[in-house]
């Protein structure tokens, strides 16, 4: 038990680790195109509250902070400069929200040295906008790839091959209480034809087979007809004669589960068994299975967030019911941490766990590709928009021969900022109280 304890912990290090390394690299995405185009960066921090590292480079403060739970960079100008000021005192009048948006332009013209400063954001070509602010969604993607590279052409995919790695000595009915033979339980066919551990199996009445879905896909539709089975034993191929026994098993679907009638009870098929087990065996898959990986992750997860709301809402039932989560519903950085503490502690070979903890970073990193470019402030997707949209007021003016117009003035979206990062605040609270009293588990 204390093993398994320590293991958990060392999982939920790792985890942290890999988070502030995504949360930097998305950062650096960020950091790189900004300087690249001489956009002046104040400071560059991995995490948030307490700072516990600082060093200022090249006019840019880098740092560590207390919290890995994200990251930033501050740049100059990321708004034009305020407006003239005609209330006394220079400040907003208008209650709360005005005198958010009066803060936000006031923080904003801290960065700028003078009204004339080249060295700002807002005053970049559109492209060169969206080229930074997309730059750290990017990274995460980039990162994510190799990640993904990594599990499944590096380690490999946990297939069922050809190898025989056990053999049944007899058949026994699926709702038969012992899984111990009987005297009366007839012999196995594979034990019969005289198929052995470690046999390779070559190919089915002339069919060649490479791994055991397709053995068991020709086994379980021929009950009742001998099948020629060439296998291979000690270097030389020999063949066996074979005839699955009709055998009842539980009927399944295109994903593995039970397939149940209207009246919720378990539905049985009638199928060929031979009595062979495979050796399961990393597989290791072809060089653009990384990407592909991404790219299909990018879809399902887009998927959740597009329906977040939803799910943060059915979370939230589920806590208070007491009813089991969605396995594949969002995570708080809470059940992220738990799950890679499961993964760590599991009794299971070391590969499988790196192999596990690979998968799930690369999974979050997903999550933060997608989450960032959702198209609202503070996220990198709504300074994208900004930029498109003042991109596109200049366009309009430009093809219809009049004066430039003003750049895009954000800071008046500073109200709904405030209510985009309350609602985040709560979905997330939502999340890690789910996390804590009505986890998702692995096993």
């Amino acid at each position: 038990m204390r093993v398994e304890i320590i293991a958990f912990i060392i999982g939920v290090a790792l985890l942290v680790v890999g988070l502030a390394v995504s949360i930097g690299l998305h950062e650096i995405g960020h950091l790189v195109p900004a300087k690249k185009f001489g956009v002046r960066v104040g400071q560059y921090m991995i995490g948030f509250g307490p700072t516990l590292w600082s060093r200022k480079i090249k006019g840019t403060q880098y740092g560590i902070k207390a919290l890995p739970i994200g990251g930033y960079i501050s740049m100059a100008g990321m708004y034009p400069p305020s407006p003239a000021k005609e209330a006394a005192g220079g400040r907003a009048a208008g209650g709360f929200f005005a005198t958010m948006v009066q803060d936000a332009r006031d923080a904003n013209d801290e960065t700028m040295l003078t009204d004339h400063d080249v060295h700002v954001f807002y005053k970049l070509p559109v492209w060169k906008r969206v080229v930074i602010m997309l730059g750290g969604p990017v990274m995460n993607f980039l990162f994510a790839i190799v990640l993904f590279a990594i599990l499944l052409s590096g380690i490999g995919v946990q297939t069922a091959t050809t190898t025989v790695a056990s053999v049944s000595e007899c058949v026994i009915p699926a709702d038969a209480g012992p899984t111990a033979c009987e005297s009366s339980d007839p012999t196995a066919p594979a034990a019969e034809a005289g198929i052995q551990p470690g046999d390779v199996i070559v190919s089915i009445d002339g069919t060649a087979v490479s791994d055991f879905a397709e053995t068991s896909e020709i086994i379980r539709a021929s009950a009742g007809e001998q099948l020629s089975i060439v296998v291979e034993r000690d270097g030389e191929q020999q063949t066996v004669r074979l005839t699955p026994a009709t055998a009842t098993r539980v009927e399944t679907d295109a994903r593995g589960y039970p397939v149940v009638d209207d009246n919720g009870d378990t539905q049985y098929v009638e199928v060929g068994f031979a009595g062979v087990g495979p050796t399961v065996e990393y597989v290791q898959q072809p060089i653009w299975a990384g990407p592909q990986a991404a790219v299909e992750n990018v879809g399902a997860v887009a998927g959740i967030m597009w329906q977040l709301p939803v799910r943060i809402y059915d979370t939230a039932v589920d806590l208070f019911t007491g009813q089991e989560r969605d396995p594949n519903g969002p995570l708080s950085i809470v059940g992220a941490g738990r799950l890679a503490g499961e993964v760590a502690a599991t009794d299971a070979p070391i590969l499988n766990r790196v192999a596990g903890f690979l998968g799930l970073l690369a999974s979050l990193n997903i999550a933060l590709f997608v989450f960032n470019l959702i198209p609202l402030l503070p996220l990198d997707g709504g300074h994208i928009v900004v930029a498109l949209w003042d991109g596109l007021k200049r366009a309009w003016a430009k093809v219809f021969r009049r004066p430039p117009p003003k750049p895009v003035d954000a800071t008046k979206l500073v109200p709904v900022t405030f209510i985009v990062v309350i609602a985040l605040v709560v979905m997330g609270g939502i999340l890690i109280l789910a996390d804590l009293f009505n986890p998702v588990s692995l096993f």
